[in-house]
């Protein structure tokens, strides 16, 4: 049996023909959403919504002819020489000759949905050097062959053992064979009047014993069997760690903020256990709620090293590192207290990195990228200083909304095994 999806989606076309037409297009169609994401809200990630990209790439493959040239002169040519140039059939189409001029069809724009957006944005993204430690709860979502039934979907037909039990049947009821009967039409062919009466006769019992025994009967029919199985997922847990002290700026709690969302969708979307803790902090550290985390207000001093003991202290009492793969991720403006530096180097590199899969720093800065024309913040010379030392780091800089998209992507890109040994 052979389905074919005729749904039509909102614009009335073909569904099938659309995802044939994405599995084609994905880089161009995955590079036009990235470029797309620079330039919106979270909130719109979510929405879907129109992208274009360029006709070059979306050229059908074609057969042609290799080797040799043919010349072919057509008759009632009077204005064209070889080697002539000569002009598109219709107006307003392909490139305008000057600026302005004429329709252009360099691009190809359609829509698209909210959870293709979503999934094309998210295709290429993971949680890096996640490993199977303890199983999380299991689901019945994997699939396995459980040997063969005598009912089913057509589509599960074992061909194979179909026709073997079929071929065991008819050998067991002496069904008989073809070439037997041409047999003895052959020697009827030849033989006396009573001999080719006797031989008529066996080959019509033959023949109505062939149609009593079918060749393949529905009992011999087997189809392929299939069951769920318990499918074994990680267990994780990404820390958020943000500083809201006064020397953070509403700028740079927007970006931090916006990373944050972002890195939220990312995880619900991809992954199903994954935990996520919220830690704010300024000279103190809280664990918050998400709406808190988002949307409360916040001011103080900053001690760094405040939200990196609040998480030594949550993973302690709550994630094991032997069942748990630990991953975190911080933003802030740089700035910490003097003293603070050591104390929070020591939480790092005793506490925090040993029991961590992956460490992020996210250094948020003023629009313009004033603040990264300056000399490196305390706390960026710090993170630099660990991971020449060989701490496992990931450290970017972003002063502007539109760079939110692309270091989010450079953090959590798929990496091969080469770039998972490098930090």
């Amino acid at each position: 049996m052979h389905i074919v999806d005729r749904r039509l989606n909102p614009g009335s076309k073909s569904l099938e023909n659309r995802q044939r037409f994405l599995r084609r297009a994905k880089a161009l169609v995955q590079g036009a959403v990235k470029k797309s994401s620079q330039d919106r809200d979270i909130k719109d990630v979510l929405e879907g919504g129109e992208i274009s990209i360029p006709l070059d790439g979306m050229n059908e493959p074609r057969f042609r002819r290799e080797g040799g040239t043919r010349d072919m002169v057509l008759p009632g040519n009077k204005k064209f020489v070889e080697g002539d140039m000569l002009p598109r059939s219709g107006e307003g189409r392909g490139k305008a000759s000057d600026p302005g001029e004429g329709d252009s069809e360099d691009a190809f724009r359609f829509v698209l949905s909210r959870d293709e957006f979503v999934d094309l944005f998210l295709d290429d993204l993971e949680l890096p050097d996640l490993a199977k430690r303890k199983l999380a709860q299991a689901e019945g979502e994997g699939i396995r062959r459980a040997g063969y039934a005598t009912s089913g979907s057509p589509a599960n037909i074992s061909v194979g053992r179909t026709v073997r039990l079929a071929m065991a049947r008819r050998v067991a009821l002496r069904r008989p064979r073809p070439e037997q009967i041409a047999e003895l039409e052959e020697e009827a062919a030849h033989a006396d009047e009573g001999r080719r009466a006797e031989l008529m006769a066996e080959i019509d019992a033959l023949k109505a014993k062939i149609r009593r025994i079918p060749f393949i009967d529905p009992i011999d029919i087997r189809y392929r069997r299939f069951e769920t199985t318990p499918k074994p997922v990680a267990q994780a847990v990404m820390f958020c760690l943000m500083d809201v002290s006064g020397s953070m700026t509403e700028h740079m709690k927007d970006l931090a903020k916006r990373f944050y969302m972002l890195l939220y969708v990312f995880l619900k979307r991809r992954y199903r256990h994954v935990e996520i803790v919220f830690i704010r902090h300024t000279d103190r550290a809280e664990e918050v709620d998400e709406d808190t985390f988002f949307h409360g207000p916040a001011s103080g001093g900053t001690l760094v090293s405040s939200a990196l003991q609040a998480m030594h202290d949550i993973v302690r009492s709550r994630f094991r590192p032997a069942d748990w793969n630990i991953y975190a991720a911080q933003a802030s403006d740089g700035d910490n207290s003097s003293s603070d530096g050591e104390v929070a180097a020591r939480l790092l590199t005793e506490m925090i990195l040993p029991v961590s899969q992956f460490f992020a720093y996210l250094e948020v800065g003023e629009s313009g990228g004033h603040t990264f024309d300056l000399s490196d913040s305390s706390l960026w010379s710090l993170y630099q200083r660990l991971r020449a030392e060989g701490a496992p780091l990931s450290m970017r800089k972003v002063s502007d909304r539109s760079e939110i998209f692309p270091v989010f992507h450079e953090l959590f890109h798929r990496r091969g095994k080469q770039e998972r040994a490098a930090p």
